[in-house]
């Protein structure tokens, strides 16, 4: 029963955070912005 007292947690991945949070952002802007980029693919010249 004392046992589960001491049962090693899991260190948190940063790394996976930090990616995760910079392709959320990347997904935000690009949201944002989707009207110009499509203006700008599908405009001809």
């Amino acid at each position: 029963m004392t046992d589960a007292k001491f049962i090693k947690r899991k260190k948190p991945n940063y790394k996976r955070a930090i990616i995760l949070l910079v392709i959320l952002i990347i997904i935000i802007i690009f949201f944002y912005n989707i009207e110009k980029i499509l203006e700008g693919l599908f405009t001809i010249k």
